[in-house]
């Protein structure tokens, strides 16, 4: 039994937790926490025994019985989850050391199925944005990143007040149709329903044969078996704000936008600077790239009570009862970038707010919830597994955000100066995820090197994006008309 708990019984795996147990899909979460003290292994270790391991799937392993996959409650040894390297403090660049080790986990093709499949990497080594740093590996079958966060969270306190819970930021919905008439609540129904027929037509254009642009972006077969380089930049997030405040539209507008411009200007570099010819050739080169089809699988959670639950509350008998109260409850959209050089900066922000907006509008993530769910049950986690990685792949790159908290926290009595997650084991070779965390937003660029040899490069072009669009914002003393 799982220490703590004699209730606990075993628990099958959800759709989503079997497909990222398939061969072509073994999906591991990465969150980097870099803290602003050394860490202390001792008192690491007794915070993970008075939080993470009472709950059930820290403290469980897998058992496979032919086509069966449960989680069976275990005793949890710490010392076989707790890594602590011998490290020399005085090495030359330890940055590039944590980028090194970090991808060399991404080598380790599974975890030893006779444990709880999560493990913790301790670098006791200062960077140029930590003191130490903590590297969480999770096989993604235990959660999706919206519970997992959660869970993570659930365990830290504020700095300031170390029996408080960090805050997240409430997500502020829409009025309701009643509010705005019986006529346009109609409209807006047919509007939906249309929406969402569009996008499964090519939801499933894109499984059978629709496929994005080959581009110095887009993975090969088998770059879902590679190993990855994982990059992050530290940005300002009062920056994100002026654009948000100045622009009355979302932080995911804002961010989506940057990334947007961002890739836009990577792919100018990629494909124009070569250019010998003149300016003909590569204004040609560019007129091209206006026709290139690049689109992001996002992730989008689909529970109904987002936000920080306490470790009680999360193993509760409800929530452990309830078919979809932890695991993977994850839908997929599929979204379209435009990629050109915009001569007014804010076009990338406008584009993607109407974007976001238009699958605002749309039950896509839902359906492909369900979908997955019900070929798995059908046809079995190989035929649903295939399907998804052909769906991946058809597409260029994964998009993935995270709210973190609005105040500065501790991890097990270390203050935590940035949180960075990403994921890897899919068939893409680009992955970015931001994550928000305080005063500061972490945007995290995972690479196939073979394919996106500099990934710096491609973080240079987004904060420098961002930057422009900032500056657009302030010298244009914006309208939001």
């Amino acid at each position: 039994m799982a220490s703590g708990d004699d209730e606990v019984e075993e628990a099958e795996l959800s759709p989503g937790g079997r497909i990222f147990h398939a061969p072509r899909f073994n999906c591991y979460i990465l969150s980097i926490i870099g803290l602003n003290t050394a860490v202390d292994p001792a008192l690491l270790k007794f915070g993970l025994q008075q939080t993470l391991i009472k709950h059930p799937r820290f403290s469980s392993k897998l058992s496979i019985n032919g086509r069966k996959m449960k989680w069976t409650p275990t005793i949890v040894k710490l010392q076989d989850h707790i890594i602590i390297p011998g490290l020399d403090p005085n090495m030359d660049s330890p940055d590039q050391f944590v980028e090194d080790y970090i991808s060399h986990l991404t080598t380790i093709p599974t975890m030893d199925l006779s444990k709880p499949l999560w493990e913790i990497h301790i670098l006791n080594i200062k960077t140029s944005n930590a003191q130490s740093i903590c590297v969480l590996r999770i096989h993604h079958s235990i959660g999706d990143a919206t519970s997992l966060i959660s869970l993570l969270l659930a365990s830290t306190r504020k700095t300031s007040d170390s029996e408080s819970l960090p805050t997240i930021p409430v997500l502020k919905r829409a009025g309701s149709n009643a509010s705005i008439g019986f006529f346009l609540a109609i409209l807006m129904m047919l509007r939906t329903i249309w929406n969402t027929l569009v996008d499964l037509i090519l939801f499933s254009a894109t499984i059978l044969f629709l496929k994005d642009s080959k581009t110095p972006l887009k993975g090969s077969s088998g770059v879902d078996l590679k190993p990855k380089r994982l990059v992050y930049r530290i940005i300002n997030f009062d920056d994100i704000k002026v654009v948000k405040t100045k622009m009355n539209i979302t932080i995911n507008d804002v961010m989506l936008g940057v990334i947007q411009a961002g890739l836009s200007r990577y792919l100018n570099h990629e494909c124009g600077d070569n250019d010998q010819n003149g300016g003909k050739e590569k204004q040609k080169k560019m007129n091209l790239q206006k026709k290139t089809r690049l689109r992001a699988t996002l992730l989008v959670n689909l529970r109904p009570t987002p936000g920080i639950q306490s470790l009680e509350k999360l193993m509760s008998k409800e929530l452990k009862q309830k078919k979809w109260g932890w695991g993977n409850k994850i839908g997929y959209i599929v979204l379209p970038f435009k990629i050109a050089l915009q001569n007014e900066p804010l076009d990338y922000v406008r584009q993607a707010k109407a974007t976001v907006d238009r699958k605002k509008a749309s039950l896509e993530a839902l359906c492909s919830f369900r979908i997955a769910a019900l070929v798995l049950n059908i046809f079995g986690v190989k035929v649903a597994s295939a399907m998804a990685h052909r769906f991946i792949s058809n597409t260029t790159m994964a998009l993935s955000n995270v709210v973190g908290p609005i105040e500065e926290i501790s991890f097990y009595g270390h203050p935590i100066q940035f949180l960075a997650t990403s994921v890897y084991g899919h068939p893409h070779a680009l992955t970015i995820h931001y994550q928000s965390y305080f005063n500061k937003m972490t945007i995290v660029v995972t690479v196939d090197p073979d394919v996106i040899p500099n990934p710096h490069k491609l973080c240079d072009h987004l904060e420098e994006s961002l930057n422009i669009i900032k500056n657009a914002v302030l010298d244009e003393g914006f309208d939001a008309a």
